[in-house]
């Protein structure tokens, strides 16, 4: 039997529609999504930590749920909203159902709603707070959302222990900060050769340092960049060793910030498969997935960096160099999956830079 719930927002209004997952109440910021496939890979990123998504595109479930595609354990986020929901997907590679799935990792839903209508709305609005609850809301539920915020967002998802990764012959070693890494990141570098450590985002330089990498990876991640100030400290003293370091969407804006840069929340962010990003060097244009609601301020960059990468939408850093260091990092996702693979080659120039880094050394 279906069961009513309601979607309340920060600004006071409500979406009546119809329960799925967990049958719990639940708060969250809430954000959208324009992805029109990779549904496992949005609820499986643990970059969404604190937030209810919304998908934009309005049939989902239909390939049912494929743990092979999971980019991490366990959901991180905090409630999900489609239009229509899939009660009989179809796919070879189906494991069950996503209602089933959200259940089972205490995820509340709710389907049957305009989610067109509240995407404009939170393009307008910006980012906001909001509820899932199962009875009408009154006044006092909408003033209690003004409070919501998202905190100790690396800490709740990044590893408890370092786990290693080898490649089939690998001649290289990564060591791979998790601040809520996506796993297909750690696939992308194992199956080019490396031995990936994955280790917690708490981990020292001198930790680190000790493990005698050829390359670290700073992973994608959830929260706000400036909450985490250990982590930046730790960073700016990995710069100091030199060693080749790439840096991927929460990494990026971890980087820049332990270089003296600052970051901004944007009005509502971008997340989906569809983001154009300029070369600034070439001009090209790349078609990027992204899921961020923070951004670099470019013109707070020091002098040893330059923007590689802006958003051919709104100018907003996409990406940066430094100069005196091997350092290179995007707010985009090269690994994505799914999504555009247009900029994996980042991948590539990350294993050039640690051979030729090993070989001069």
């Amino acid at each position: 039997m279906e069961k009513k719930a309601y979607l309340v927002l920060e600004n006071g209004d409500v979406y009546e529609g119809v329960a799925f997952g967990a049958e719990k109440e639940a708060v969250g910021e809430l954000v959208f999504t324009t992805a029109m496939t990779g549904y496992l890979e949005t609820l499986t990123d643990p970059s969404y930590f604190g937030q209810i998504v919304c998908q934009t595109f309005p049939l989902i479930g239909n390939y049912g749920v494929i743990p092979s595609d999971y980019e991490s354990k366990k959901p991180a986020l905090t409630a999900y909203i489609v239009r229509e929901l899939c009660q009989q997907p179809s796919n070879f590679r189906c494991d069950g159902m996503l209602d089933t799935f959200l259940k089972d990792s205490g995820i509340p839903g709710i389907y049957g709603i305009d989610t067109r209508c509240l995407t404009k709305t939170v393009r307008e609005y910006g980012v906001m707070n909001s509820a899932i609850q199962y009875s009408a809301p009154t006044q006092e539920d909408i003033k209690r959302l003004k409070s919501y915020k998202v905190t100790d967002a690396v800490r709740s998802v990044t590893t408890d222990s370092a786990e290693i990764f080898e490649a089939d012959n690998g001649e290289l070693n990564v060591v791979l900060m998790d601040f809520g890494a996506k796993s297909n990141i750690r696939r992308e570098l194992v199956k080019r050769g490396c031995n990936v450590t994955v280790v917690p985002g708490s981990t020292t330089a001198e930790e680190i340092k000790a493990m005698n990498p050829d390359g670290i990876m700073l992973s994608n991640g959830p929260g706000d960049p400036e909450e985490n100030t250990g982590i930046i400290s730790e960073i700016q003293k990995l710069c100091e060793y030199k060693i080749p370091t790439f840096g991927i969407c929460l990494g990026h804006q971890l980087m820049a910030l332990s270089q003296g840069a600052k970051t901004e929340k944007l009005k509502y962010g971008h997340r989906g498969a569809n983001q154009p990003a300029t070369d600034t060097k070439t001009g090209r244009v790349y078609i990027t997935s992204q899921n961020h609601g923070y951004a670099v301020v470019a013109s707070t960059l020091p002098e040893n960096a330059y923007e590689s990468f802006v958003n051919a939408n709104d100018g907003t850093c996409e990406g940066v160099t430094y100069t005196d260091m091997p350092v290179f990092t995007v707010q985009f996702h090269p690994e994505a999956c799914g999504g555009p693979l247009d900029t994996s080659f980042l991948f590539d120039r990350f294993i050039t830079m640690m051979k030729e880094d090993k070989k001069n050394a």
